[in-house]
């Protein structure tokens, strides 16, 4: 008998340590329900916060990339644009009147179609983003 009220006793002194190191919870008051619906909405209000929250700091991050990108892609289609050509240095040969228009016009259709057609590149580019 005196061997089971030992072993009893050194069974509470081996238990009670380990029952001490249970945290504490939160105990609804009696008659309450188990959760408080409050609380439990009040943290999904906040994850939802925090989802939106990411979702924009992505697409604030997509939008930067995708600003770089095309500013990338401008300088390098202005890079690969043909320079302009550069004046001869000696003088020219005399020609009639009609003869240096006609050499005009056509110097002015060309640079025309040129521009043109860089100028359509340009003004995709200068387009509104989506």
């Amino acid at each position: 008998m005196i061997a089971l009220r030992a072993l009893a006793a050194v069974l509470l002194l081996v238990a009670a340590p380990v029952h001490a190191q249970v945290p504490q919870t939160w105990q609804p008051r009696p008659g309450a329900p188990a959760f408080d619906q409050n609380r439990y909405q009040a943290d999904q209000h906040r994850l939802e916060m925090e989802r939106l929250r990411l979702q924009a700091d992505q697409r604030e991050a997509f939008a930067r990339q995708q600003e770089t990108e095309s500013r990338l892609a401008r300088l390098r289609l202005e890079a690969a644009r043909q320079p302009e050509p550069l004046q001869p240095s000696s003088p020219r040969a005399l020609r009639a009147p009609e003869a240096e228009r006609a050499l005009r016009r056509s110097a002015e259709q060309r640079r025309r179609a040129l521009v043109s057609g860089v100028g359509q590149i340009d003004a995709w580019l200068d387009g509104p983003v989506n």
